[in-house]
Formats: C-alpha cells, sequence, structure tokens
C-alpha cells in the first residue's frame, strides 16, 4: 500500500500564501528544490486542489532537456511530468497537462482504493484539499519546509480544529533558515 503525504512549504505561522494570496517568499533555494527533488521522487501520483495544479501546470510546458534552466529545475521538471495527476475541481473544464484527470468531488473511498493499488507514494497538495484528507484519515505523512518568515495571516497549511498525533520522522536545517520536518500520522 502506498502512503499518502501532504507536504507544505509554509510560513513560520503556518502560512502557505499571506492575506494578499502571495507566496514568493517560499521559493526554495536551489539547495531546498535538490532536497524536494529527492523527496517527490517517491511520488506517483500527485491530488491537486485546482488553485495549486494552476500553479503546478507550468512544469508540463518546461522542458527537462532545457539547457537554458538550472539543472535542479529541469530535474523536477521530469519527476512532475512522470507522475500522474487528479485535479479536484467542480469548476475546472479541461486540464492542460499529460498524465491527469480530473474529478469532480473528493471521494476518500476512490483515494484509499488508490493507495491500496498505487505502487508508488501520493502526494496531496493544497491546504483545503489535505484539510478533507485529514478528516477522513487518509494522510500517512506530513512534510513541512518552514520558511523564516511570519507573514500574520492568509491562507493556513492546516485546518482549524485538526487534532493527530505524529511521530517525528525526519528533520533538516537549510542554511538559509529554511527547516524540513517529517512525521509518521499515527492512527
Amino acid at each position: 500500500m502506498a502512503n499518502l503525504i501532504a507536504t507544505f512549504i509554509t510560513s513560520l505561522d503556518g502560512y502557505v500564501a499571506d492575506a494578499e494570496g502571495k507566496f514568493d517568499w517560499s521559493t526554495p533555494s536551489d539547495e531546498v528544490h535538490t532536497f524536494v527533488n529527492d523527496l517527490e521522487r517517491s511520488v506517483g501520483t500527485y491530488l491537486y486542489g485546482r488553485r495549486l495544479y494552476e500553479v503546478m501546470v507550468a512544469w508540463e510546458t518546461m522542458h527537462h532537456g532545457d539547457d537554458d534552466q538550472p539543472a535542479v529545475m529541469r530535474d523536477y521538471t521530469a519527476i512532475w511530468q512522470a507522475a500522474d495527476k487528479v485535479v479536484y475541481s467542480s469548476t475546472l473544464a479541461d486540464v492542460s497537462s499529460r498524465r491527469t484527470r480530473i474529478e469532480r468531488d473528493f471521494d476518500p473511498e476512490a483515494v484509499r482504493a488508490l493507495k491500496a493499488s498505487a505502487t508508488a507514494n501520493l502526494s496531496i497538495g493544497g491546504p483545503h484539499l489535505a484539510a478533507q484528507a485529514f478528516a477522513a484519515g487518509l494522510v500517512d505523512e506530513l512534510h513541512l519546509l518552514v520558511s523564516p518568515v511570519i507573514v500574520g495571516g492568509g491562507t493556513r497549511c492546516l485546518p482549524d480544529g485538526l487534532h493527530l498525533a505524529l511521530e517525528l520522522k525526519d528533520e533538516y536545517a537549510f542554511r538559509n533558515g529554511v527547516v524540513y520536518t517529517s512525521y509518521t500520522v499515527l492512527r
């Protein structure tokens, strides 16, 4: 059975975007991006909400052989393009990336079945979609990349009222002040 991993790049005060919807403060350094690439190699399917998909789909038009891009970007392009994507949206008419399908509703039983049949991990992105997966008891691991910034409000990475017992799995501090922690969700 594959694990469902919720990964967030977040501010120190727990936001993935500030009050204006900006997240430019979370742009990873090459060191952090290389680390994230290594984490993402275990992912075979990305589960996205519409908004995050619309940000991430830019990786579809990048070329992993494009020498104009830094090596770390070319590497992530290849990782992202090789994975399947499921976009949960009631409004998105069509997708513009290969290996991608739209689901109109988040169905916890369908995600359980996907986890049971998958040969590689699943990654869930977007705080609203992840909140549904947390509520359904589907998330197996939580990975946080905490940026050294306080934004004071915006879109929270974790929903209010969430109670989870976690076990620290890994931690790492980067030179730019970002701190990575990963946890196993205890059941």
